[in-house]
């Protein structure tokens, strides 16, 4: 399972990393500490992601360059069907939806948790694995 520092959750957020800390000292995601870090697990993020972006955000502006050709975010849905496959991306207010094929997705080893890039070309959706 992949765990995220509170700056990698606040870029996967959209937020400053202070407005992470704050949400994480008011309990409003769960931490645990590595070392001196203190961590929050995918699968955990990934839930609280689609919170906020379900809330509105908190005002702050999302750090992308160009929105409407490429989402980073985490995974937060996966479905596998017998050949094919849905992978549902929170990119700070942004929810991406990919149909593609569960080899793709087994290969990429694309989890609920795991950072991930959707890129959006005209009609189609492809994710990279960050």
């Amino acid at each position: 399972m992949e765990s995220y520092t509170i700056g990698q959750a606040a870029r996967l957020l959209g937020v400053s990393v202070d407005t992470a800390r704050r949400w994480a000292d008011a309990e409003r995601f769960p931490t645990h500490r590595d070392g001196t870090r203190r961590m929050v697990d995918g699968p955990d993020l990934a839930a609280f992601c689609v919170e906020v972006a379900q809330e509105g955000g908190d005002g702050e502006g999302a750090p992308y360059t160009s929105a409407r050709n490429s989402f980073a975010g985490i995974v937060t849905g996966v479905k596998l069907g017998t050949v094919d496959a849905q992978v549902e991306i929170q990119a700070g207010p942004h929810r991406v939806v990919s149909l593609l094929t569960r080899e793709a997705v087994e290969e990429l080893g694309i989890e609920v948790g795991a950072r991930a890039t959707a890129r959006v070309k005209s009609t189609s959706v492809f994710i990279d694995r960050a």
